[in-house]
């Protein structure tokens, strides 16, 4: 983790944007007709496009060869800070997964519950089914779902094991599974855990640590896209080690741990 920190006017003048776009998205997303899927579509790709911009972040995309996005996907991956859903959402607008607690966060919140994000309480397993259900019927509707397998932040230097249970959605629904790996690079190109939102932080604190990096890159390396109809003999389980593997391949190539 690199000591080294923004000059003050810099963060500042981040602050200052982060807050720009805190409006115009607050009331793009009031304005957009949810039942629109390319409307809706364009308005979470801007959100995404416009909150890294506002935080000077890069991203660094890598594709298989002739990669192409389909609609009615689930797309997954591994989950380190608040910033992933920002970083997927500029590359695959989708509709998040999302933990309970977020949908009374200040702003983001709200922003999160207009752009159709689908709050789970992660420890009543007798919410799965509706879960399920509903993601099902989004992606049989040509909607794209996210979610994070690990069902909570880590450091973005090693992968906790993925739960299966979601995985079932692209199963009922017959749809598509994009995998995705995030990594976080500092001004020196280093692995960085600074952007993580795991433990006790809190999203000031984040959001101030984020600030305070001279540079940000999110790297996000795509897998090749795997449709659950095309291969009946897989259950949830198995797709979920299919998307664990890539992403566990690709966290710890250049992890601080495997040094």
């Amino acid at each position: 983790m690199s000591a080294q920190k923004a000059p003050l006017t810099t963060r500042f003048a981040r602050l200052a944007r982060m807050a720009a776009w805190l409006w115009r998205t607050g009331r793009d997303l009031r304005s957009i007709d949810g039942n629109n899927t390319q409307e809706r579509n364009r308005a979470l790709t801007a959100l995404g496009a416009g909150c890294l911009q506002a935080l000077n972040i890069r991203l660094d995309v890598h594709t298989p060869p002739g990669h192409q996005k389909k609609q009615g996907t689930l797309v997954v991956s591994n989950h380190v800070s608040w910033l992933d859903i920002f970083a997927m959402s500029a590359l695959y607008p989708s509709s998040f997964i999302a933990k309970q607690e977020i949908r009374d966060w200040p702003v983001l919140g709200k922003m999160g519950r207009n752009a159709g994000t689908v709050f789970i309480n992660r420890n009543a397993r007798k919410e799965i089914g509706p879960t399920n259900t509903a993601i099902a019927e989004a992606l049989k509707q040509g909607r794209n779902v996210s979610f994070f397998p690990e069902a909570k932040t880590t450091s973005g230097e090693d992968v906790i094991p993925f739960k299966a249970a979601l995985f079932q959605a692209a199963i009922d629904s017959g749809s598509t599974i994009q995998t995705m790996a995030l990594r976080y690079y500092d001004q020196h190109g280093k692995r960085t855990t600074i952007p993580s939102y795991a433990g006790s932080m809190n999203l000031f604190k984040s959001l101030w640590r984020i600030v305070s990096m001279p540079e940000l890159c999110i790297r996000i390396d795509f897998a090749e896209p795997f449709n659950a109809a095309l291969h009946p003999e897989k259950d949830r389980y198995a797709l979920k080690d299919m998307a664990e593997q890539f992403v566990r391949s690709k966290v710890q190539e250049d992890s601080p741990l495997n040094t």
